[in-house]
This record gives C-alpha cells, sequence and structure tokens, in this order.
C-alpha cells in the first residue's frame, strides 16, 4: 500500500500554467535582452490576457483585476493596440501562426462588441493563419450569452473552455463562486448550437468541503455536460502569495489522502466513461487529437495547458502575460500603472525573464517528456543532446529508486514508464531533475505536490 502523505512535499510547479516545471527564479530582464530571441521563423502561438473579473474567487491563483467600471476595460483595450504596435516592430507579424488563445480574468466580460474589436486589431496585425489552427476562450458561464458567441463563431473560435471547478453549493459558497448546473449547461448548450466541437471543462479537487462522496456528484453532473476534454486541477493553496486565499478556512480543506482518493477516483470515473488520461491533469475522448499525440509520445505542454501544437514560440500579450522562445521566458508588468507606462515610453512592457543554458534545456526536455507522455525515449534523448542519459544523470537515477521500488516507475536501457498509479505523482518524479528546486526547496514559495 503506497502511503501518499509522504509524498505531499512542496513544489513551485504549477502545472496549469509552466511548460518548464522548476523553481527556477525569473529575474529582471529588459526587452532588449529578448530580442534576439523574436528573430525566427517558426510558428507562433499567440496569448492574449484580459485580466478584469466582476469579483473575486478565493481560490484563484491568476492575476487578476477586480472591476465593474466599464471605462477600464475600454481603457485596456486602448493600450493592448499600443503592445500590438510596439510587438510589431520586433517580431514578424508575418510569421504562420498556430494558436490564438484568450485568458483571464474573465474575457467574455469584455462585451461582444469589445471583443469584436479586439478581434478585429488582433487579426489587422497577424493575417497569416495556419488552416487548423486552434482559436480559443476561456469563458466564465456566469458571464457569457449567445452575443457573446455569435462575435466567438464570426472570429474563428473552434474551442471554449468553461470554468466549473465544482458543482457543490457548500463549496461554491466557500469560495465565493455561485454558479449552479443549469447556468452552465445552458452556456455549453449555447456553444454547442453554434458548432463548437471542442469544449473543455475545468474541475478543481482539494477545495473547501470537498470529499469523495461530494465530488461523485460533480463528476455526474459533468458527464451530463459531455465535454469533449477536461482538465481537472490540484488545488495550490498559497495564501503568503495570494491575497484572496487567505478567506478560505484551511480546515475545511481535504487532507492529502482524501485529494488522491478524489483524483483517483475522478480517473477511473473517466477511463469508464469513454475519456483517457492525457498528461497529468487532463483528459480527452479516445479520438480526440491529445489522445492520439499521447499514444506517438508527441504531447507538448506551453503555460496554455497540453496541445498538439508544438514547435511554436508563445508571445504573450496583456498584462502580466509571459512569453517563451527557444532559449527565454519573460514576462510583462504584473502591475496596471507600470505596465501602462512602459508602453507610453514606447518600450515592451516586459520586465523579468530568463535566459536558459545549455543545462536548462537539457533539463527541461527530461521534465517536459515525462509530465507530457508519463514516458521518456532515452534513446531519443542520446541522439539529440549527444549525451550519455545514465552518466549524466547518475544522481538523479538514485533518486528514482524510492518509486521504482514502489512499481511507480520502471526504468530500462531504452525507456522510463511511469506507471498509471505513479502518473498521480508526476510532480514528484520529476524533482530530482530540477536542478534549482534542490537549491531553493527550503524556502516558502512552494505549493503542495498533492
Amino acid at each position: 500500500m503506497i502511503d501518499f502523505k509522504k509524498y505531499a512535499k512542496f513544489s513551485r510547479h504549477a502545472p496549469r500554467y509552466t511548460s518548464y516545471p522548476t523553481a527556477i527564479e525569473f529575474k529582471e530582464l529588459a526587452p532588449e535582452d529578448i530580442y534576439e530571441d523574436l528573430k525566427s521563423n517558426k510558428p507562433i502561438s499567440l496569448y492574449f490576457h484580459l485580466p478584469f473579473c466582476k469579483s473575486a474567487c478565493y481560490f484563484c491563483g491568476c492575476n487578476v483585476i477586480y472591476t465593474s467600471k466599464a471605462d477600464k476595460r475600454r481603457r485596456y483595450i486602448d493600450y493592448l493596440k499600443k503592445e500590438l504596435k510596439l510587438w510589431s516592430e520586433y517580431l514578424d507579424t508575418n510569421r504562420l501562426v498556430r494558436q490564438l488563445h484568450f485568458g483571464g480574468g474573465t474575457p467574455t466580460f469584455f462585451t461582444p462588441q469589445e471583443l469584436e474589436e479586439i478581434f478585429e486589431l488582433i487579426y489587422s496585425y497577424f493575417k497569416n493563419f495556419e488552416s487548423d489552427a486552434e482559436i480559443s476562450v476561456e469563458i466564465d458561464p456566469r458571464f457569457f450569452d449567445e452575443n457573446h458567441m455569435k462575435v466567438l463563431k464570426k472570429y474563428g473560435v473552434n474551442r471554449i473552455s468553461f470554468g466549473v471547478q465544482d458543482f457543490n453549493e457548500q463549496t461554491q459558497k466557500a469560495v465565493n463562486r455561485i454558479q449552479p448546473f443549469d447556468l452552465t449547461k445552458k452556456a455549453v448548450d449555447i456553444a454547442r448550437n453554434y458548432g463548437i466541437n471542442s469544449i473543455n471543462i475545468d474541475l478543481i479537487y482539494g477545495l473547501p468541503y470537498q470529499n469523495l462522496e461530494t465530488f461523485k456528484n460533480t463528476l455526474k453532473l459533468v458527464k451530463e455536460l459531455n465535454p469533449d476534454r477536461l482538465a481537472v486541477f490540484n488545488y495550490a493553496h498559497v495564501p503568503w502569495l495570494k491575497k484572496g486565499m487567505r478567506k478560505i478556512d484551511e480546515t475545511t480543506l481535504p487532507a492529502p489522502e482524501e485529494k488522491l482518493k478524489i483524483f483517483k477516483y475522478t480517473i477511473d470515473f473517466f477511463e469508464n466513461n469513454g475519456y483517457k488520461m492525457i498528461g497529468m491533469d487532463h483528459f480527452a475522448k479516445e479520438d480526440d487529437e491529445l489522445f492520439k499525440a499521447i499514444e506517438k509520445g508527441e504531447l507538448h505542454r506551453n503555460f496554455q495547458g497540453y496541445t498538439t501544437k508544438g514547435g511554436a514560440d508563445l508571445i504573450g500579450i496583456g498584462l502580466t502575460s509571459i512569453s517563451e522562445t527557444d532559449k527565454a521566458y519573460f514576462q510583462n508588468y504584473k502591475d496596471l500603472k507600470t505596465y501602462e507606462k512602459a508602453i507610453d515610453e514606447e518600450k515592451l512592457p516586459i520586465f523579468r525573464g530568463v535566459k536558459l543554458n545549455e543545462e536548462d534545456l537539457i533539463r527541461k526536455y527530461v521534465i517536459m517528456e515525462m509530465m507530457a507522455n508519463f514516458s521518456f525515449d532515452i534513446q531519443r534523448f542520446e541522439e539529440k543532446f549527444g549525451i550519455n542519459f545514465f552518466e549524466k544523470f547518475e544522481e538523479e537515477i538514485k533518486e528514482l529508486e524510492e518509486f521504482i521500488k514502489e512499481g511507480l516507475v520502471e526504468i530500462t536501457p531504452k525507456k522510463i514508464n511511469v506507471s498509471k498509479t505513479g502518473s498521480l505523482l508526476i510532480r514528484n518524479i520529476v524533482l530530482p531533475f530540477d536542478e534549482y528546486f534542490k537549491k531553493m526547496k527550503n524556502q516558502k514559495v512552494f505549493s503542495k505536490t498533492i
């Protein structure tokens, strides 16, 4: 019997938002430090952060501005225009666009007319989209109607992700997000009626008052919505970083053992209902391209989650957005006034980031492959980097012995394979390869892996 409690370590891995799950520290980085990284012919993936919400969901770890004022949205659009103009001076906007994603905040907190203006703005700069480009939007069903959907359909949106988290009323009250099932179903039905054939539902386990029995009911209701994909995230309680989380009574949070019961049941539930587990926190129907990619060992992960659209530079636009190129990560300012000030000074609003060295790239590759595919092709690694894997990672492999004895990991001369149970602990399993975590593990900047 595996003692999961001992694996509830602290880690800075943020499973939804980071493609390199590591404790690597972003440092001050001037825009000119990354200009060379933008000179590429690779396809690009565009991320637009629309950071406004009407009220706080206490579990939220995103960078959000709470407001009801229309003038703030109007001003933000004006600055997106200015920022895009700046990007066009350093980035070849004729590059092939592989993805366009709107995140938040609540993108549909903007009016349909405002969303239309944003789409027109983007398409005035970027005209070279792949024929099967993924155009996706995150939606809070509480702020969504048919007029929004008409605009999304008009501008080519083909994937929608609806935030649900949990349908239990007691949990919803505790996290300040009242969202009845009927309201969510209405939103999903609108999307289906407009031909959206890829719908994702976000769930979170580890929230107040959750237990296995309450979450079973949420899963039954989610099944009625018949999503094509699901993301089931582990709640990261970091009240020292996110003030809103301080409003959650920690005594109401489920213990690590209960969280593992919930997630194990969730895996069995979805796999018994026509879905397959993808990576460490996603599920997809068997005919979904994500499932096909994992069968080939070609699944990728970026700041937007799991994707088949690998091999692209991610360009983040808007407040707090993070970008990723082959050898760098960089982030826009988090404070609205500072963001606006940089743009007014005709500078890209980048304030920090990290340039990756060869060691970073090697370890990033190992961690990414294992977290995306639950397996690692040693021969392919050695061909790519010209390095003997077992000599390079002799100490790290020793640290995996505990998982090998538990039957969670198998290592052969050609592959590393993670078992189905081991997939629940994939964040722990990849930790030995994270050299930055080893340097910082005693600092209280991490969330629990379980």
